[in-house]
C-alpha cells in the first residue's frame, strides 16, 4: 500500500487516478462500435475531468469540504463475472469493467482512510471513496436499466 506523507501526496495520487480514469473512458469511447456507446463513455470521461479539476482546485486552495452521505449500493457488481477490457467488448461488458474499476478505487480509498495518519487525510480519503461509490452506483443503475431489464 502506498504511503503518503502529506495531503498534497494524497491529492496528487487522486489526481493521477482521475487522469487514468479519463484515459480509460476515452479509450472505451474510441473503441466503441456505436455512436451511443461513444457518447456514454465520452460523458464519463468528461465527468472524470471535472473530478480531476475539483481535486486540483482543492490542492491549490488548501481546503476541502466533506459531505458525508450514505450511498446506495445495488451490489450488481458483486454478482457479475469479471470481464477483461478489450477493444471489441460489448456495452454490457464495458459497464462491467467500469463497475469493477470504480469498486476497486472505492476499496483502495477506503483502506487508505483506515490507515490515514491524520483526521484531515482520513477525511480526504473518505470523500474520494464516496465519490468512487457514486460512480459505481451510476454504472450499476445503467447496467440494471440497459442489460438486466432487457433480458
Amino acid at each position: 500500500m502506498k504511503n503518503f506523507n502529506s495531503i498534497d501526496d494524497v491529492l496528487d495520487f487522486a489526481i493521477n487516478a482521475e487522469q487514468e480514469a479519463v484515459d480509460f473512458y476515452n479509450q472505451l469511447a474510441e473503441n466503441s462500435k456505436t455512436e451511443d456507446m461513444r457518447f456514454v463513455f465520452t460523458s464519463y470521461a468528461q465527468e472524470e475531468i471535472k473530478h480531476k479539476a475539483r481535486l486540483t482546485q482543492i490542492k491549490k486552495e488548501g481546503s476541502f469540504k466533506i459531505e458525508a452521505k450514505k450511498i446506495t449500493d445495488l451490489k450488481i457488481s458483486d454478482y457479475i463475472a469479471e470481464v477483461k477490457a478489450t477493444p471489441n467488448m460489448t456495452y454490457p461488458e464495458a459497464l462491467i469493467v467500469a463497475m469493477s474499476n470504480e469498486k476497486a478505487a472505492f476499496k483502495l480509498y477506503y483502506e487508505l482512510a483506515k490507515q490515514a495518519d491524520s483526521e484531515e487525510m482520513r477525511d480526504v480519503f473518505v470523500s474520494l471513496a464516496q465519490e468512487e461509490s457514486r460512480h459505481k452506483l451510476r454504472f450499476e443503475i445503467e447496467y440494471d436499466e440497459y442489460v438486466l431489464r432487457e433480458n
